[in-house]
């Protein structure tokens, strides 16, 4: 079982634990943006124009311009024609599985599907490697009831770090109504230029893509967003279930759309951190590992102890749930020195050799 630390400060290349000092390598601020100080910066100055929240509908009849604007951003950044925010990542999978509700959808999982999109608290998920359930997909629709069907997956293997291959999208059946909904939590702001899994889904007019994602990753903004075309975005904005939830913070956002330097330079930082970590890391054999991103996944579990006598600490607990297996990786951060990497590597040296 892994040692659970608890500290008083939102943790940052370094972190402190009984009068030690460790090295920082878990969480998922890919970006680093939390912990920099000019986004935060910028997040103080939005404050006291927005206040440190809005706790109101987005359907109420005061509006405030900076969700409009934000969201405008981020779908034109992306390559999607609207974007909507909402408080969560969960809350975004959410209003797009209740949407999915009111026509009477089937509903067809990945492997590993996220449980911001299930349907349900509990969903049967396939157990098998990704290819395989491609492989079977056609079949899988054959057997299902003319009507609308919903396809819902992760954009990538976050935990093991392996990519998918979403070629088969194509050659999706056009005899019924397709919903494809695609969790890119961990891909939006790192992948593709931080554009994420949407500049690489084929574009069809049979099939409704819908992108969700948290924006407290890589984004560093407390929220989540859902990507679509307008007309479906519309729709699920009139539904019940979003017009009852409170929206993202606005101070946020504000900073959000004033972060473009920031956000460019830390992708930058995380891309140089990379090379030098993949350089390293990648030649011990120890690691399953998705080029380009900050993940690096090992079945060694006991590599998690040894680092932390060495004074690193990793990611190493059972996820999502504490009934399932605990998994090891080491996160790569934007705000991570390459000094810091180079250590942590001498330190896999010596629990390989």
């Amino acid at each position: 079982m892994s040692t659970t630390f608890a500290i008083d400060s939102l943790p940052n290349r370094i972190i402190k634990h009984d009068d030690r000092e460790y090295l920082f390598f878990s969480g998922t601020a890919y970006l680093g943006l939390p912990q920099n100080l000019a986004f935060q910066q910028l997040l103080t100055d939005a404050i006291g124009r927005y206040g440190t929240v809005f706790g109101s509908s987005r359907n109420g009849n005061l509006q405030l311009s900076v969700y409009e604007e934000a969201e405008a951003k981020l779908a034109q950044f992306v390559g999607a024609e609207t974007a909507l925010t909402l408080s969560s990542g969960m809350m975004a999978g959410q209003a797009v599985v209740n949407w999915l509700r009111l026509g009477y959808t089937e509903f067809v999982y990945g492997p590993n599907a996220h449980p911001a999109i299930w349907n349900g608290p509990t969903v049967s998920l396939p157990i098998m490697p990704f290819a395989d359930w491609v492989a079977q997909l056609p079949a899988q629709l054959q057997t299902i009831k003319p009507g609308p069907v919903a396809i819902l997956l992760n954009s990538i293997e976050a935990v093991r770090s392996e990519y998918y291959s979403f070629g088969w999208v194509r050659d999706l059946p056009d005899d019924r109504p397709i919903t494809l909904v695609i969790d890119d939590s961990h891909g939006l702001g790192v992948l593709n230029a931080g554009r994420g899994i949407w500049p690489q889904i084929a574009q069809k007019d049979t099939i409704n893509l819908l992108v969700t994602a948290s924006t407290a990753k890589a984004m560093g903004l407390p929220g989540g967003v859902i990507l679509g075309t307008a007309e479906t975005l519309k729709a699920i904005r009139r539904t019940a279930f979003f017009g009852s939830c409170s929206p993202i913070p606005p101070a946020y956002l504000a900073a959000y759309v004033q972060a473009d330097v920031l956000y460019a330079e830390s992708r930058e930082k995380l891309r140089q951190n990379l090379i030098l970590a993949e350089k390293l890391l990648m030649p011990t054999g120890l690691f399953t590992h998705a080029s380009g991103y900050p993940v690096f996944f090992t079945d060694h579990d006991d590599l998690y102890p040894f680092l932390l006598e060495k004074g690193i600490f990793i990611y190493s607990f059972a996820y999502p749930t504490a009934a399932d297996r605990a998994n090891t990786r080491i996160v790569i951060s934007a705000f991570h020195e390459l000094a810091d990497i180079q250590k942590l590597a001498e330190c896999v040296y010596a629990y390989c050799f």
